[in-house]
């Protein structure tokens, strides 16, 4: 549609009880309405209303689908609102991981200011926007560390193994995109399991799921706009099913398991998400991108077949 043919959003808002009232016209059940409208208070209804989309058999007059109630849309956001956390618990481990590796193998091989060194960068102007970036987050830093350094030394920019303590995950997923290749970036890649490039790709589509969870967006079917890459060779166990989506949810909790069985082999992240199934066992996992034959992918056990 062209700019000239949209109309003019002119609907008016509608109060709790007008909000109920036009889901029950659109064949939206209520068990309690009472309850309905305490949730509509604290959740809203156009946060809910992502949820019971995928409840619309007619998305142009947005009719639901016969016997779809307010209470099935709103286990599917509670779902969503644990994975949630579960997810960003496990990206910090893997993150911190990362900063670590960074820092260590880098330093190691070209000093402790590396960051500085504009020949290991490959893009000139992109790397001037990270170091700009970089020199914000210093001047924003409340960090003993960095406080501690400015005191006593001359440096505009502390050793670049104390910077990427408190650079965005963001940031140093750029950095690490933008350095040249070379053996220090591959062995970073190959502590977890894979390739220079296609680690690149994972850390910006974990940074890209990072933010969905900050700021407590639909994840739980979302169609990632940041498509991380099929790993291609590698060193550990990946699905042997190599058909599967890579922008649904599937691929992206199997990348953290990949991920995690590397960083520590003990994680209970599997646990986690069994256990979250078994409590919201009504959910889709197909809408997840979850084949049907899941359970039987080694990289996925030992969760519980019946889940």
């Amino acid at each position: 549609m062209s700019e000239e043919l949209k109309p003019v959003y002119q609907k008016p808002f509608l109060s709790y009880v007008e909000q109920i009232a036009l889901l029950k016209g659109r064949g939206l059940s209520f068990q309690d309405e009472e309850r309905a409208l305490k949730i509509l208070e604290r959740v809203s209804y156009y946060r809910l209303g992502s949820y019971w989309h995928s409840f619309l058999e007619n998305k142009q007059n947005k009719k639901f689908k016969e016997n779809t109630s307010f209470d099935s849309a709103f286990e599917i956001y509670k779902f969503d609102m644990n994975l949630r956390k579960i997810i960003i618990a496990e990206i910090e481990k893997i993150e911190v991981a990362f900063r670590s590796k960074m820092a260590h193998i880098l330093s190691l091989s070209n000093g402790s200011f590396w960051l500085e060194k504009r020949d290991l960068f490959s893009k000139s102007c992109e790397y001037k926007s990270l170091i700009s970036k970089v020199k914000e987050e210093i001047k924003r830093s409340d960090e003993r560390l960095i406080v501690s350094f400015k005191k006593e030394y001359s440096n505009d920019i502390p050793p670049t193994f104390m910077l990427l303590e408190i650079t965005s995950f963001g940031t140093l997923s750029k950095l690490y995109k933008n350095l040249k290749s070379s053996k220090e970036k591959q062995e970073i890649a190959s502590f977890f399991g894979l390739f220079d490039k296609a680690f690149e790709s994972w850390l910006y589509s974990l940074v890209y799921v990072r933010n969905v969870c900050a700021h407590y967006a639909r994840l739980w079917n979302r169609k990632m706009r940041i498509i991380p890459v099929h790993p291609g060779t590698h060193k550990n166990q990946w699905l042997n099913n190599r058909q599967i989506p890579n922008n649904r949810m599937y691929f992206i909790l199997s990348m953290l398991i990949y991920l995690l069985n590397i960083i520590n082999p003990k994680h209970s992240f599997k646990q986690k998400l069994s256990a979250l199934f078994s409590k919201y066992s009504s959910i889709d996992k197909a809408a997840m991108g979850f084949p049907t034959n899941w359970q039987e992918e080694p990289l996925w056990k030992p969760l519980d077949a019946g889940h």
